[in-house]
C-alpha cells in the first residue's frame, strides 16, 4: 500500500489541462503519471516543519500535525517577497493536506483555507479516500528543489519534488505502519498552480504529478 493513492484525475482545456493528486509511497505499487513538468534541478537551504505551524498573518489557520508526521520544505525562501510567500503558503497547504488526513476530515477549515476550486474538491477527495481505507500517515516526507514561476500579481505556478522514501500509511484502529521499500517511484514531482485571493492568500487551484521523475531522484 503507498502512502497516498491516486484518487482523481479530470481534464480541461489549457497548459495545466490535468488535474492529479498522486500520493506518497516507498513501494511498487505507486501510481506512475507521465506529465513532464520543466523546472530548474538547482537545491538550496532546508527548512524543517514544525509540527505547529506559526501563521504569520491575521486570520490563517495555525496547523497542528502529530510528532510522527515531520515535513520539511527545501528552500523555504527564495529571496523575494512575493516568491516567499507563495512557497510559504504551498507549505501551508501540504501541512493543511496532512493534517486532514490525520484528522479524517475532508473539510478541515485549514484545507479550505489553502484551496480553491478544482484543486478544493480534488484534495477533499483525496483526504476522503484515506478516511474510507482507515488509513492515516506518518514518517518524513522532504519536499525539495521547490521553483517559483510568477505569472502576474496574482497567478503562479511551483514545481517541486517530494522524498516520500520514508513516509508510510498507517492504520488508523490498530496503529499499525504499512512500510515499504523506497523505489524510484518513492520521488514524485509536482506542478501547482497557485492563484492570489482578496485576502492575499496563494490558493491551490491546480496540481500534476509525476511519480518517478528523473528530475527527483536521489
Amino acid at each position: 500500500m503507498t502512502r497516498r493513492p491516486r484518487l482523481i484525475a479530470t481534464a480541461a482545456a489549457g497548459a495545466t489541462a490535468l488535474l492529479l493528486l498522486t500520493g506518497c509511497g516507498g513501494g511498487d505499487g505507486g501510481s506512475k503519471d507521465n506529465d513532464k513538468i520543466a523546472g530548474a534541478d538547482t537545491e538550496t537551504s532546508a527548512s524543517a516543519s514544525p509540527s505547529t505551524s506559526a501563521p504569520e498573518a491575521a486570520g490563517r489557520p495555525k496547523i497542528e500535525l502529530p510528532s510522527d508526521d515531520i515535513l520539511t520544505f527545501t528552500p523555504d525562501k527564495a529571496g523575494d517577497a512575493v516568491k516567499d510567500a507563495i512557497l510559504g503558503d504551498n507549505a501551508e497547504f501540504i501541512r493543511a493536506m496532512d493534517a486532514a488526513i490525520v484528522a479524517q476530515n475532508p473539510r478541515l477549515p485549514a484545507l479550505e483555507y489553502y484551496t480553491e476550486g478544482e484543486g478544493a474538491v480534488a484534495a477533499q477527495k483525496w483526504v476522503q479516500g484515506f478516511k474510507d481505507a482507515g488509513l492515516t500517515v506518518t514518517g518524513t516526507v522532504r519536499y525539495f528543489d521547490r521553483q517559483v514561476d510568477v505569472q502576474s500579481k496574482d497567478k503562479a505556478s511551483l514545481t517541486y519534488c517530494g522524498d516520500e522514501s520514508k513516509g508510510f500509511n498507517k492504520v488508523v484502529k490498530t496503529q499499525k505502519i504499512q512500510r515499504t521499500k523506497a523505489t524510484k517511484n518513492s520521488y514524485v514531482l509536482y506542478g501547482v498552480q497557485v492563484e492570489k485571493n482578496d485576502k492575499g492568500v496563494w490558493e491551490l487551484v491546480k496540481i500534476v504529478s509525476t511519480r518517478g521523475a528523473d528530475r527527483c531522484q536521489p
